[in-house]
């Protein structure tokens, strides 16, 4: 987000400025200073308010969750685009899947 004053909160829908990429908040921090999220290195805005882009490339994938490296903050892709995300300039990384349990 571009300004400290802005909260993250779960179901906030957030779009890049830069490609096509949009996000949907699934966990965010619950702590008083709030990370700055980015996509293709400009910073992601609320979706109602971003321009709409299409720019090719794999950077994000739909339907993709991807999380921060401390993992408190969650981000579900609803629309891919040519950008990496980043959380506070570290790169987010592609959520793994829960391993089913065993059926005997």
């Amino acid at each position: 987000m571009t300004t400290p004053a802005t909260t993250l909160r779960p179901g906030d829908q957030l779009a890049s400025t830069a490609c096509g990429t949009r996000v949907v908040v699934i966990r965010a921090p619950a702590t008083d200073g709030q990370p700055r999220l980015t996509c293709a290195g400009e910073p992601m805005v609320p979706a109602s308010t971003a321009p709409q882009t299409k720019a090719p490339g794999s950077g994000t994938l739909i339907g993709k969750r991807y999380v921060d490296s401390t993992g408190t903050l969650e981000l579900l892709c609803t629309a891919s685009g040519a950008g990496e995300l980043a959380c506070d300039g570290t790169p987010m990384t592609i959520k793994a899947a829960k391993p089913l349990p065993a059926s005997d």
